[in-house]
């Protein structure tokens, strides 16, 4: 039988009680998965976009009280650290997988990003139906871009550039009952796949020709 990368085991972590025994789950259970992550795709985006990217591993270490909901590995130009820039992630919360780029509001340039992303809304028509979007990424709910073309998108956008606390996230969310069915193959196509509609997108966030 072929293995499966995710397991049932991976999404329980997050209904683990405590910050102590959730972060000891999150670090032997999945953290490990991450890096592994990590190292293969920070050489993928490295290769595509012609520049060094590295990866970066959520370590929640600022919390003190409240276990993480989520986590996550980020992807971005820069080693020190993914939040001011645009940046993919690959990550769970415990109802589903996501593969997704992200403008959140840390970013000092998100009013640019935002309206080449506006100037260029076209492209969003080339992205597959079955993406979602999403204007917070600290909650787990998405529109999927399907509906989201109608009215949502503008206003996500919109509110990205004109809006301090501004978020924009596009990609997928992939429930943890499909996501643990993937061989290893099969998530890491279907990632690949994701990240390729995701760079025409991505490119125009950061004004790339």
């Amino acid at each position: 039988m072929n293995k499966t990368f995710w397991e049932n085991s991976d999404f329980d972590v997050f209904q683990i009680d405590g910050l102590e025994n959730r972060m000891e789950a999150l670090v032997t259970r999945v953290r490990p998965k991450f890096e592994e992550l990590g190292k293969q795709y920070s050489l993928y985006f490295s290769g595509v976009l012609g520049n060094e990217y590295f990866a970066h591993v959520a370590k929640h270490a600022r919390r003190s009280v409240n276990p993480p909901k989520d986590s996550w590995v980020a992807f971005a130009p820069y080693k020190r650290g993914y939040k001011a820039l645009p940046h993919f992630q690959v990550g769970l919360w415990g109802s589903h997988l996501f593969i997704i780029l992200a403008v959140i509001y840390e970013a000092p340039d998100k009013v640019a990003i935002a309206e080449r992303l506006l100037n260029a809304k076209e492209m969003f028509h080339k992205v597959p139906d079955h993406f979602i979007i999403s204007g917070d990424h600290m909650k787990p709910i998405a529109t999927p871009l399907k509906v989201a073309k109608k009215n949502e998108l503008d206003v996500l956008l919109t509110r990205l550039r004109d809006v301090k606390k501004g978020e924009f996230l596009v990609g997928v969310h992939i429930p943890r009952e499909e996501a643990v069915k993937f061989t290893e193959a099969e998530f890491f196509k279907l990632t690949e796949e994701t990240f390729e509609a995701l760079l025409p997108i991505y490119k125009t966030m950061i004004n790339m020709k």
